[in-house]
């Protein structure tokens, strides 16, 4: 699949990072951010030689919330991957919030016009001064055009890429350090893991990529016949890289329960249009959405479902979604052999996979996999230690067969686990897997993926 220019812009970004990271470090903004990672770092150290000792998952969590931006989107990857760390750490920084102190109007004003070129009143009819959100990486102002339109304006915080590539470079190279030291971490492909999450947030900061996402979907939603959903339209001649004017939209989010039943006397109805247009979009549009928590989905006043947001979005091969359906499915019935397969599908690896050797290994589980329904693997909020480790020793055993699972794998688990929130709060008699009202396969009928 081709990149978009978006993409490839932040893909050359990355790059300029890695190699120049020497450069990074040196240069004025860099090392000022450095001087802020050791102070915080110190202050944090200093305190646990005094003897403020609060339990460790806490002790990271605080730090992490003080480091800011970085390590807090950090510690929200490891608030959802709960098969990757153990269950205190994953519960700690459920807590880590991604809210931060509002930017004074004056800034958003100055960076909207140097953006964009004009003087804000030439560009907007009315801005409200007041946020309608403020998180780590941009600030949310509702608009007004002149002809009338209402609007959004994102405005991203000042010096926000800097601050990751300045971050991530020293944790990348902390990483490659330590596997260096420890080569037995290699399997784990720690650094591949902190390549990974730095392109995903660098592109969250390209805000004309996000621009691209927006038209793409209703384009995908237009081509398919959609019209149970919608994503907003992006105004063109009034975003850049760090500002995104947006259609505004205007109703409830699917969780608040009690003010939905005032727009749908069904809202499991809605639940299953969002999901039929998520599951669809995972064959038939470039990308799906990969943050459909409370905040990004809607719905609309006039019935339909928003999806907004499109800062993070994922993009998964055919082959890879249908070998984690066979993943499920032959956990569920205990096939040993279909578990191994769709593992070195689904896994990202430069040498053939033994699938004899590796279904040797996962035989070793038995036991554990036959008591498993596959339903709760996806199952969020249930804090099942079982599933937990039973994913965690199925990762180590692909990754001591050269398997190391993409960050799609993660994306679409993260997605699975906000949707079954969704489900258990409109819609508790719903089985996801099994209810006929649900497509999870788009509405591809050639696709049978288990038989």
């Amino acid at each position: 699949m081709s990149k978009t220019n978006g993409q490839r812009e932040t893909q050359t970004m990355l790059e300029e990072g890695r190699t120049g990271f020497g450069l990074a470090l040196t240069a004025a903004r860099g090392g000022l951010r450095m001087l802020q990672t050791v102070s915080v770092l110190a202050r944090t150290g200093g305190g646990w030689l005094l003897g403020e000792r609060p339990p460790l998952p806490r002790l990271l969590r605080e730090t992490c919330e003080s480091l800011g931006t970085t390590y807090i989107k950090l510690g929200q990857f490891v608030a959802s991957s709960p098969s990757l760390f153990p269950d205190e750490y994953v519960e700690e920084f459920q807590k880590c919030l991604d809210r931060t102190p509002g930017l004074p109007f004056h800034y958003i004003r100055r960076t909207v016009e140097a953006e964009l070129g004009k003087p804000l009143e030439s560009l907007y009819a009315w801005v409200d001064p007041k946020p309608l959100a403020s998180a780590s990486i941009a600030q949310v102002h509702a608009a007004r055009l002149h002809n009338g339109d209402e609007v959004v304006i994102k405005v991203q915080r000042p010096n926000v890429e800097n601050v990751l590539l300045t971050d991530f470079n020293f944790i990348y190279f902390g990483a490659r350090m330590l596997e260096r030291l420890a080569p037995g971490l290699s399997h784990s492909a720690v650094s591949g893991v902190i390549e990974e999450l730095q392109a995903s947030m660098l592109e969250e900061c390209n805000f004309e990529l996000e621009a691209e996402h927006l038209t793409k979907f209703n384009e995908f939603l237009h081509a398919t016949g959609n019209t149970q959903a919608v994503a907003p339209r992006p105004y063109p001649e009034l975003s850049s890289r760090r500002v995104l004017t947006m259609e505004r939209f205007f109703g409830v989010p699917l969780t608040d329960i009690e003010v939905l039943r005032k727009y749908t006397p069904d809202p499991a109805q809605a639940l299953i249009g969002a999901l039929n247009t998520w599951f669809s979009s995972l064959m038939l549009c470039d990308f799906f959405h990969a943050d459909v928590h409370a905040g990004n989905l809607m719905l609309l006043e006039d019935g339909r479902v928003g999806f907004i947001d499109f800062g993070i979005v994922g993009k998964v091969r055919k082959t890879t979604w249908e070998a984690m359906a066979k993943l499920f499915d032959g956990i569920g019935r205990g096939d040993n052999r279909v578990i191994a397969e769709a593992m070195a599908v689904v896994g990202m690896t430069r040498e053939a996979v033994d699938v004899d050797a590796l279904t040797i290994d996962i035989e070793k589980l038995q036991d554990r996999l036959m008591n498993v329904d596959p339903a709760t693997l996806v199952q969020g909020d249930r804090n099942d230690r079982e599933v937990n480790r039973l994913l965690m020793d199925l990762i180590r055993i692909g990754e001591e067969h050269g398997i190391r699972f993409p960050r799609e794998f993660a994306l679409l688990l993260k997605q699975f686990l906000y949707f079954d929130r969704y489900v258990q709060a409109l819609a508790p008699e719903m089985d996801l897997f099994s209810d006929s009202r649900v497509d999870m396969w788009g509405g591809l009928d050639e696709i049978n993926l288990l038989h």
